[in-house]
């Protein structure tokens, strides 16, 4: 059940015992293998403690209880001799298939899609998270709630001179109609607070500051190569390490996007967003929730799409990647594919000879490929730059720092006259300069 945390979750010494019930119907070993190594890392994540694994093969799912009766009670004799609390299912139940199969087996039974809703409540901090999470499991929960209350049954009518009047609602009309309301008041929350950020990104874009996106399937490093760049930066952020954003080998271990200001000697300031790792299958109303949040991706100047070349499937990682951003109607900016952890990985060259030009190989947490990858993205933020040469008189310090903090400084010297910079800059602010 979705639980709106307010302080930060504590990791609870003891493990919450759960079975693992995969379903096969048309995946290859590779796949499913792959599938279910991610759900036993996603119930990590989620601090369940994978006790069994139960598979059943089946043409297609069975409309009543998913792995079909036999299965089912079979399953019941795996929760007793291993006393889970909870099943958890490779793949979405609908609200049938899941009333069936919790009457029987008696533990409450998770679908994956609930089992990711469950890690992002835990992992939502900021405000705006946690109202997106709790409208995306609403959602999920509201066609769900039949059978959640027959042992409540009705209402009455009421009494005096309405006690004739029938009997009054179901408890479950009751709930339906409150969930409604809920997400009714969730969205205008989440409109207020998109506006807001819309003022916050029309901000940025004043200050001239290109956006840099790290997006990319979970725990491909994004949050590590942020913190690296971080470290790489002239700024404060260099002394403060609460800039820094929070990393761990961890699936979905940070949710809440981030932006921070990357400046490195020699190089052109941009701002850099960390936004939620995509995974395979995410569920459409997370999607729909965090549409604001991901919207960031929209506006960015560069994409950089990072994968775990480490990891066998970084290729289909790859794939999903492009087809969440397409759902994202997220089209025509550029991007660089950056393989991360390449210092783990022997196949570096095959890599390379399937991943085209575009392609940026790295490892975060050593700085290995960090020059290479600053160079694409100066190649690519240079376009539709232009150089500017003049001598700035010293009364014209603001001029002079939107220089430093919107282009690239190539050469800087100080004459009688005033300043003389060199400098690429955004166009729009080399046509301003040519007006001085």
């Amino acid at each position: 059940m979705y639980i709106d945390k307010e302080t930060d979750n504590q990791i609870q010494d003891a493990l919450i015992p759960v079975v693992l019930v995969c379903l096969r119907t048309t995946e290859d070993d590779e796949e499913f293998d792959h599938a279910v190594n991610e759900l036993k890392n996603l119930c990590e994540a989620c601090d369940l403690e994978t006790k069994e694994i139960i598979t059943q093969s089946l043409p297609h799912p069975d409309n009543a209880t998913w792995i079909g009766s036999g299965k089912a009670e079979e399953l019941t004799y795996v929760i007793r001799g291993t006393e889970a609390e909870y099943a958890v299912c490779l793949g979405n139940l609908s609200p049938t298939q899941m009333k069936n199969l919790q009457k029987i087996i008696g533990i409450p039974v998770w679908d994956r899609t609930n089992l990711i809703l469950e890690i992002f409540s835990r992992r939502a901090r900021t405000r705006e998270a946690r109202l997106q999470v709790e409208s995306a499991y609403l959602h999920y929960m509201l066609p769900r709630l039949t059978g959640m209350w027959k042992h409540l049954g009705r209402q009455s009518g009421g009494g005096g001179s309405r006690a004739n009047k029938g009997i009054g609602e179901k408890q479950i009309e009751l709930d339906r109609r409150q969930i409604s309301h809920r997400i009714t008041e969730l969205k205008k929350e989440l409109k207020q607070i998109e506006l807001t950020r819309e003022v916050q990104r029309r901000g940025r874009i004043r200050n001239g500051y290109p956006l840099v996106a790290l997006v990319g399937y979970t725990n491909a490093g994004k949050s590590s190569l942020m913190n690296r760049l971080i470290e790489s930066s002239v700024s404060s952020y260099t002394e403060d390490s609460e800039k820094k954003v929070f990393e761990k080998d961890m699936l979905f271990a940070t949710l809440d996007t981030s932006v921070r200001k990357i400046a490195i000697p020699g190089r052109r300031p941009f701002l850099l967003s960390d936004t939620v790792g995509f995974i395979e299958n995410i569920p459409h109303d997370l999607i729909k929730a965090f549409r604001s949040t991901l919207a960031e991706v929209k506006y960015a100047d560069v994409l950089l799409i990072v994968m775990d070349s480490s990891d066998p499937h970084y290729t289909m990682h790859r794939r999903i990647t492009e087809d969440t951003l397409r759902e994202l109607d997220v089209s025509g900016i550029p991007r660089i594919y950056v393989y991360n952890k390449a210092d783990i990985r022997d196949k570096e060259l095959t890599i390379k000879n399937s991943a085209g030009s575009d392609s940026i190989f790295i490892s975060a947490r050593t700085g290995y490929g960090m020059d290479d990858l600053l160079d694409a993205l100066r190649e690519i933020l240079q376009r539709g730059s232009r150089l500017v040469d003049l001598i700035l008189p010293y009364s014209a310090g603001s001029i002079l720092s939107r220089i430093h903090n919107e282009g690239e400084v190539l050469e800087e010297s100080f004459e009688p006259e005033g300043t003389h910079i060199r400098a690429l800059c955004p166009a729009a602010l080399a046509d301003y300069l040519g007006t001085i």
